[in-house]
């Protein structure tokens, strides 16, 4: 550690971790609810809608928790100079926290907006606002005060200030659904499709250059190219979530057909490096970090990319639209693209935010393979089971529970897969949080 201010990150991470863990019981839940009959008393006092928004709003707050992290720790050592406010960020971190603990007791009550990933009620939804604007001016006031600007710390900063003005178009209600759901797409794809992509391509490319000692121009080069594909392909990739609100129908072709292009320069961000590796012969001293950016490359584009593709062609997602199709895509992109980049920059940072040079590996790399390993086959679960569903309620026009029947195997084995994840998830929150030096042989 350079820097004494980034032992922040530490706090943010550590906070995000026990919330990755909560978010995978409530989805255990969910999938154990597809498969099994859970009593009606049950069901009264927690009943799928409350947990689903649960699960998905931790998803939200966990990764959210770990970019602010990641930025704090990488921008004293781009910019060279110390947070602005070590204050400010803890007292951001507090006010995140309680806002999500707020929001989480508010679902249990029935305290909601209703939004799927949104459900966030509008008192809420102004302290969260004015905690990302105190984010954004720690991290501005640092990078000002600095001085000193490279391509990573102006694409990640564009990144943060674009995540949080799309936020404020999820805030206000529409009356017409059909402009509320128009504005949602906005937040939502823009989100996970722009904003959160740009932050991304630069942790990503962050890390790479610190671990792999490849030169700086090497890797950014492709921010060039990410922030024109975000331009370009993000924004007009919008258009694939159009197809139920009434749009001109090209949006359709341009929404399928362009959002699929958005990891590409992830993917060949890594492979440049990985040629210049194998010319400089650099060692890599902590190879699980390494293991994590490739399987985040790889795992991003297949989730994002390939899935995203084969799923919003229009003529596909006639069909499969709202379906379990569409959790395969959202679990798998969710996963590579931001679950591993979170989990990369922590395997990068903690060990180095407590003074270890080079970290045992082994319960990590268990952590690793279980996970990814059982998140795949769980993108494929989730697919056959939304296969079906589309055939026999979209197709035959049979009913939701005769659908429900057909894919009750599947939902069992995406259950059993979910087990397994946690069993992973559990090895690496401990192994990060009790993170030891390498044996010396």
């Amino acid at each position: 550690m350079e820097y004494r201010s980034q032992k922040v990150a530490y706090w943010y991470f550590a906070a995000a971790l026990p919330l990755f863990v909560l978010q995978i019981f409530l989805g255990l839940y969910l999938a154990f609810s597809y498969t099994f009959t859970v009593p009606q008393a049950v069901v009264d006092v927690f009943p799928f809608a409350t947990a689903r928004a649960m699960h998905t709003n931790l998803l939200v707050l966990w990764m959210l928790l770990g970019f602010m992290g990641g930025t704090y720790y990488i921008v004293p050592e781009e910019t060279g100079s110390e947070i602005y406010s070590e204050k400010l960020a803890f007292l951001q971190l507090f006010a995140l926290l309680a806002i999500g603990v707020t929001a989480l007791a508010g679902f249990f009550l029935g305290w909601t907006k209703g939004r799927p990933l949104l459900e966030i009620p509008p008192p809420l939804n102004y302290f969260v606002v004015a905690g990302a604007l105190l984010f954004l001016f720690n991290v501005g006031m640092t990078m000002v005060r600095a001085s000193r600007w490279t391509a990573t710390q102006g694409t990640l900063l564009g990144g943060l200030v674009f995540l949080a003005l799309l936020y404020l178009f999820g805030i206000p209600f529409y009356r017409n659904e059909v402009v509320d759901w128009y504005y949602w797409w906005w937040v939502i794809h823009l989100w996970v499709e722009g904003a959160w992509e740009l932050v991304t391509a630069s942790i990503f490319a962050f890390v790479l250059m610190n671990l792999t000692g490849v030169d700086r121009q090497v890797v950014e080069k492709w921010l060039y190219v990410e922030i024109g594909l975000f331009l370009f392909t993000g924004i007009a990739g919008t258009g694939h979530h159009y197809y139920w609100i009434g749009a001109p129908r090209y949006w359709l072709w341009i929404g399928g057909i362009f959002s699929a292009l958005e990891p590409l320069p992830i993917v060949l961000m890594l492979v440049d490096t990985m040629n210049h590796i194998k010319e400089r012969k650099n060692p890599i001293v902590n190879r699980l970090t390494w293991t994590y950016a490739v399987g985040c490359a790889v795992m991003h584009f297949i989730g994002a990319g390939v899935w995203g593709f084969l799923h919003t062609l229009p003529q596909i997602n006639y069909y499969t639209h709202g379906s379990q199709v569409t959790a395969s895509h959202g679990h798998l992109a969710f996963f590579g693209a931001y679950a591993l980049l979170n989990l990369m920059t922590f395997y990068y940072a903690m060990p180095r935010l407590k003074g270890i040079r080079e970290y045992d590996d082994t319960r990590g790399k268990y952590g690793f393979w279980i996970m990814t390993s059982a998140m795949m086959l769980m993108g494929l679960t989730f697919g056959v089971a939304g296969v079906l569903q589309s055939y026999i309620e979209r197709v035959l026009g049979l009913g939701f529970m005769t659908a429900q029947s057909y894919m009750r195997l599947w939902m069992g084995a995406t259950f059993f897969l979910g087990l397994v994840f946690l069993s992973g998830v559990l090895t690496t929150v401990t192994d990060l949080l009790t993170i030891r030096p390498k044996a010396r042989a």
